[in-house]
């Protein structure tokens, strides 16, 4: 009996861990003042993209998190258990930011992509404007990578 509520209550605690590092490439954005850089970890597997950047404290400017799909999709995002506050922008199969959106910790409405896409990159809330990032910006550095161990 004991051995069966130590398992249940690990279980539990498994859920309320935040994601580990993925894995983390540099992407460039060409701005109208020069590139920026952001350290992206790739969230590619349907696990690594549904846990996203739930329950993590921090994220740093020049950080992101890039949900990469092997299709253009109509996405959909929400805050659910995510405790900062978050830019997303929706970026086409070609690199090109479509939109930009902003979102609030733990807000459970959807956020969605106007077009269909094939990435999403999060930031921190606000980096997107303070570091001259806008739609129609082009996005290099997204090549596909596995998934992490």
């Amino acid at each position: 009996m004991l051995c069966g509520f130590l398992l249940f209550i690990s279980c539990v605690n498994a859920d309320n861990r935040p994601q580990p590092r993925l894995t983390t490439k540099d992407i460039f954005i060409a701005t109208g003042g020069g590139a920026v850089t952001v350290s992206a970890e790739f969230a590619v597997t349907d696990s690594e993209r549904a846990k996203g950047m739930m329950r993590r404290s921090v994220m740093n400017d020049g950080e992101g998190m890039l949900f990469v799909y092997d299709r253009d999709i109509q996405m959909s995002f929400w805050m659910k258990n995510t405790l900062v506050p978050l830019s997303i922008a929706f970026i086409s199969s070609r690199g090109e930011i479509l939109e930009i959106r902003d979102m609030e910790p733990e807000d459970t409405r959807s956020v969605k992509s106007e077009r269909y896409c094939r990435y999403a990159l999060e930031v921190p809330r606000g980096w997107f404007a303070r570091a001259g990032v806008q739609p129609g910006n082009i996005i290099t550095g997204l090549v596909t990578v596995q998934p992490s161990p």
